[in-house]
């Protein structure tokens, strides 16, 4: 468990960077990410470098005792390079070029940029690649970020072109899989192929997600390549990026995979503003987050993570890109911190150590104020600095990761297919994935998230969201896990090649539900169509009716099988059915009965579930319990002796936290 922050000594004079270092090892930090946005100091003149600054900023944090996460800084490319190349700004659906002057400013298919950024990370790496500071790397920053995936520039077509030759082959074989006899749309060779952006009409919805699988594939490139020139020049130093929160632009599986630590930045005010989350929800967490939305990003990067994941950036007080930018209440710094610890976190470095008085991220707390004061997070970062020594000193496995028994099945393609098709115009796969999630939390469970390609055993109960294209063995592997198993509507429901499977829906997974999806609809918002459970464990709890929302399939049961009939749609459809231990949601459903479905199935799986008090949440790692209190009353933990308690106490006050032995 350490904490980190990070720092950037160019925007500071240089008298202040040793009491600035001083200061950070005084509060607990021992570990300083720095020189992410940098190039154009590093290189300010085209092949002339200026390594004198950054020699002597590293020194100084060195000399603290500081150990530092050097940056590759091609998340922004200097002027000039722009100006000498510019055919590395990415083009906007538009057909606009997304100019100069803030960041991201950068298409992924760019030769030239592709070449500069590889010029300059080689050049980085072998400056600092030994030096004893530099213990950690992190590539470019933020991949993606201001929706810089996707560029419809001319380059970016023309390795389009090379990647659909290279996927299928020929011509021939494109024109069957995109169905390109519909509508006169068949192509005679790969050069006619052009982005699927300003057509009359909605572009063929193949084409559409071929074209989001190659920029996912651009990143991934771009990624490693910058990897291998790291591990080249600096041996044996885990290597990281950034990833966002709840961010689906691109295949994080497949960069990550090139990676040692999955990091990614932890803004639950600004996200909670962003996201889908309606006026009530956004009110009753306004100044906290949602319980279970920064532990819902822990278990993502934790899943793909070789190393423990680490939070790169934590919300330290106000941010400046929301609508609206309340202040976390009192606690919360401190809260988000040790959450992020009880899911496996290695690091939780705040952004950033002191709030930039220019530019536009003026509005961005820090650690410390622009006068360079301790702000609120400060306090609350040194706070949870004592406390890890205080768990340290207690000898217990609090760092060790515990063996969870649910998985949610996360896939960015899911998504990507969603969007292109999504049949109906409030149909969110990543909302949907999270209200899982958090129906989950609800009952106290620990949850690892995973690929659609994982290992499945070990696992008593597996939760798979909609997921329209499923590979032909994931059923078979399904049943061979022994789990409980909860499949979403739309499961199933398109080839790789975004097209009705033969046998209709749920195609792969058909054999072993034994059902056949032979409508769907979508609901607009105000088509609720009630629904009333069937069977229920005896542990009922918010009643046994609920209402289906946004979608649902009306399926054919298969007669000789021996369905069970869990749920009903008012007009007596199967809302939900159970053949053995597979379950079959036909519909998205409210909250409660969400809940109500997955606490019967965590019976049938043998977990121990239970609804928790609103507001807080459970996390177990290995012989330690955390409790987290988002609500606005006191919670009182029962059973467990004071002695055993090594953060808080039985009572935890609202924005407070507890920690205690278990094992």
């Amino acid at each position: 468990m350490h904490l980190g922050v990070c720092y950037y000594p160019e925007h500071w004079p240089e008298s202040m960077w040793e009491d600035d270092a001083r200061r950070m090892k005084a509060l607990g930090i021992d570990r300083v990410r720095i020189a992410e946005f940098a190039w154009s100091r590093i290189e300010p003149t085209p092949g002339e470098y200026d390594w004198t600054w950054l020699d002597r900023a590293i020194e100084v944090l060195h000399r603290s005792g500081l150990q530092i996460v050097m940056c590759t800084p091609t998340a922004t490319p200097p002027k000039w390079l722009i100006d000498r190349h510019p055919d590395i700004l990415p083009v906007g659906a538009d057909g606009n070029p997304r100019r100069f002057g803030s960041r991201r400013h950068y298409d992924f298919s760019s030769p030239s940029y592709y070449e500069a950024a590889r010029r300059i990370c080689t050049a980085v790496a072998q400056r600092y690649g030994a030096h004893p500071a530099v213990a950690f790397w992190q590539t470019d920053n933020e991949f993606g970020c201001h929706q810089t995936v996707v560029s419809y520039s001319d380059v970016a077509l023309v390795r389009f072109r090379e990647w659909l030759r290279a996927r299928y082959g020929t011509i021939d074989a494109l024109n069957r899989a995109w169905g390109n006899v519909f509508w006169s749309m068949e192509y005679r060779g790969f050069d006619e192929i052009d982005a699927p952006v300003a057509t009359v009409t909605e572009a063929n919805p193949s084409h559409r997600l071929d074209y989001r699988r190659f920029a996912s594939d651009e990143v991934a490139r771009f990624n490693r390549m910058q990897v291998e020139i790291i591990r080249t020049h600096s041996p044996g130093r885990p290597i990281a990026h950034n990833f966002m929160q709840l961010f689906t632009e691109f295949d994080h599986y497949k960069v990550a995979a090139d990676l040692d630590i999955a990091a990614w930045d932890s803004y639950p005010l600004g996200a909670l503003e962003e996201q889908w989350f309606g006026p009530q929800t956004k009110a009753r967490w306004l100044r906290t987050g949602h319980p279970d939305f920064a532990s819902f990003n822990h278990d993502i990067y934790r899943g793909m993570s070789k190393l423990p994941f680490w939070v790169m950036e934590q919300q330290p007080g106000p941010v400046n890109w929301a609508h609206w930018n309340p202040a976390p209440l009192p606690g919360m710094v401190r809260l988000w911190s040790w959450e992020a610890f009880a899911h496996g976190a290695g690091c939780v470095s705040y952004f950033r150590w002191r709030q930039a008085p220019f530019a536009q991220e003026q509005m961005h707390a820090g650690l410390n104020t622009p006068d360079n004061r301790l702000d609120i997070g400060g306090s609350e970062a040194a706070r949870v600095a004592q406390e890890i020594r205080a768990m340290l000193e207690a000898k217990s496995d609090a760092c060790e990761d515990a063996k969870r028994s649910v998985a949610l099945v996360y896939d960015y393609p899911a998504k990507w297919l969603f969007e292109v098709h999504p049949q109906g115009a409030d149909f969110h796969y990543p909302r949907f994935a999270f209200e899982y999630y958090s129906a989950l939390r609800s009952l106290g469970l620990d949850v690892d998230v995973i690929p659609v390609d994982a290992p499945l055993d070990g696992y008593r109960m597996i939760v798979v969201p909609p997921l329209p294209i499923v590979p032909d063995d994931f059923a078979a592997r399904l049943a061979e896990s022994g789990a409980q198993v909860v499949i979403g509507p739309r499961s199933g429901s398109k080839t790789v090649d975004l097209q009705i499977p033969g046998n209709l829906p749920p195609g792969p997974l058909a054999q072993a539900l034994q059902l056949r999806v032979w409508r769907v609809e979508s609901l607009r918002p105000n088509a609720a169509p009630a629904v009333r459970m069937l069977s229920s464990s005896a542990r009922q709890i918010d009643g046994s009716a609920g209402h289906g929302r946004h979608w649902r399939d009306l399926i054919e049961l298969d007669t000789r099988a021996p369905h069970e009939v869990v749920a009903e749609f008012e007009d007596g459809h199967p809302a939900c059915v159970r053949l053995g231990a597979f379950h079959y949601c036909a519909g998205i459903f409210d909250e409660a009965l969400t809940r109500q479905l997955f606490l019967d199935v965590a019976v049938r799986a043998g977990l121990n579930a239970a609804p928790l008090p609103d507001g807080v949440r459970v996390s177990r790692r290995a012989d330690v319990t955390y409790v987290f209190n988002y609500g606005d009353r006191a919670h009182d933990v029962e059973g467990v002796e004071a002695g055993a308690f090594v953060i808080g106490g039985a009572r935890i006050e609202p924005q407070g936290v507890c920690a205690y032995r278990s094992g």
